[in-house]
C-alpha cells in the first residue's frame, strides 16, 4: 500500500504519520519528489484500516500495491533511481558502457585490454576472477589473484571495476577492491547471498536468472533492498527458450517492462544474450532504443584463445568501432554516455 501525501504537509506531520504506521508493525519507505511525497507501507497490510489512513489530515490518496515487490516498485518511487559510482551516473538518461574480458587470465591480458577500453571510451572495466562454469573441468577463474590483477588494471586506467561474486566468503575483499559487485544469473535466487549484499552499501549489478520471470527477478532485487541497500542495477542477459541458434534469447522487451514496473536502472548484456560476437552491435543498438541505461560487453584481445566465452567476445578494434555508432544513437534517444 502507498500513501500519497497532500502538498504542503510539514516534516513534523510526516514524522507523526510514520510513527503511527510503525506502531502497526509495518515498515515504511519514503519517496520525496519535487511535487509529491509518497509513503510506502511494507509488511502485512491486509488488516490495516484503510479508511483511517485515507482520512488522515495529510493523506491525499491511498493505493494498494498488488505486486509483491515493494521497494523496487515504481509506485513506491515514481522517480528513476540514479546510482553514482566514482563520478559516473547510471540511470535516468545516464548511459554506461561496462566492458572487458569474461575472465581475467593474466596481468598482461587484463592491463592491455583495460587501456584499449579506456581509449575507446568505456565507463567501467569488467572481468571475472571467479567463474561459474557448467563443467567442473572448465577454467574457473584465478580467484583472488585475478581480483588483484583486475584491481591493478583499474588503477592504471582509472576505470572503476565490476566483477562477479560467487560466495560471501570473499565479500570483504570485494567490498575493498570492486566498485560494483555483480551477482550472476545462477545466483539470482541465492537469497542468503542477496541478504548479505543488502547489508552493504556497495552497488549491486543483479543479472536476470536463466529462466526467471520479471517478477522473480524484481523479488531478488527486493531481497537486497529490504536489507537497506537500494543501490541495485538490473541486467538483462538473455533467458533460456526453445531456440538453440543463439546461446540465450535476449529479451529486450524486458527493458520497457522493467521501466514501467520499477524505478531501478537496467542495463543489457548482448554478449551473453546471444553468444555470438557479430550480433553484439545490432542488439546493442536495440538495447539503446528500448530504453536501457547501459551495456555490458565482453572484449578480449585474442578471442580465439580466450579461456572462456571467446565466441561472444569482441576484439578491442571491433569494440572501438562500435562506440561511435552507439554514441550517435544514444544522443538521438536523449541519453548521455558516461566516460
Amino acid at each position: 500500500m502507498i500513501l500519497v501525501l497532500k502538498p504542503g504537509s510539514t516534516e513534523e506531520q510526516r514524522r507523526e504519520l510514520i510513527r503511527e504506521i510503525e506502531n502497526l508493525g509495518l515498515k515504511v519507505h519514503v519517496s520525496v519528489g519535487v511535487e509529491t511525497t509518497i509513503i510506502g507501507l511494507i509488511g502485512d497490510v491486509s488488516r490495516i484500516n484503510t479508511y483511517a489512513l485515507s482520512s488522515h489530515e495529510i493523506v491525499a490518496n491511498t493505493m494498494r500495491v498488488s505486486e509483491p515487490f515493494k521497494k523496487a516498485n515504481r509506485m513506491f518511487k515514481p522517480v528513476d533511481t540514479v546510482i553514482e559510482v566514482r563520478g559516473r551516473k547510471i540511470g535516468a538518461g545516464h548511459f554506461v558502457l561496462i566492458s572487458g574480458p569474461c575472465s581475467v587470465e593474466s596481468e598482461e591480458q587484463i592491463v592491455n585490454i583495460a587501456h584499449e577500453l579506456k581509449k575507446a571510451g568505456a565507463s567501467f572495466l569488467r572481468g571475472g576472477a571467479y567463474k561459474p562454469r557448467t563443467s567442473p573441468y572448465s577454467f574457473q577463474g584465478l580467484g583472488l589473484e585475478g581480483l588483484e590483477l583486475l584491481k591493478t588494471a583499474g588503477r592504471e586506467t582509472s576505470l572503476p571495476i565490476v566483477s562477479e561474486i560467487m560466495s560471501t566468503e570473499v565479500l570483504e575483499r570485494f567490498l575493498e577492491d570492486v566498485d560494483i559487485i555483480q551477482v550472476g544469473a545462477r545466483n539470482m535466487q541465492n537469497f542468503v547471498m542477496l541478504r548479505e549484499l543488502g547489508r552493504t552499501k556497495k552497488p549491486i549489478l543483479l543479472k536476470r536468472g536463466l529462466s526467471a520471470t520479471l517478477e522473480e527477478w524484481l523479488m531478488s532485487a527486493e531481497y537486497i533492498m529490504s536489507e537497506g541497500n537500494e543501490n541495485v542495477i538490473l541486467c538483462e542477459r538473455g533467458i533460456r527458450t526453445f531456440e538453440t541458434y543463439t546461446r540465450n534469447t535476449l529479451d529486450l522487451s524486458a527493458v520497457p517492462a522493467i521501466k514501467r514496473l520499477s524505478h531501478l536502472p537496467i542495463i543489457v548484456d548482448p554478449s551473453h544474450g546471444t553468444g555470438k560476437s557479430w550480433m553484439v552491435l545490432p542488439m546493442s543498438k536495440g538495447a539503446v532504443v528500448s530504453g536501457a541505461d547501459g551495456l555490458i560487453i565482453e572484449v578480449h584481445n585474442n578471442p580465439r584463445c580466450a579461456l572462456s566465452d571467446g565466441e561472444q567476445s569482441l576484439t578491442p578494434a571491433d569494440y572501438a568501432s562500435l562506440i561511435p555508432e552507439l554514441r550517435k544513437l544514444a544522443e538521438i534517444e536523449g541519453r548521455n554516455i558516461q566516460f
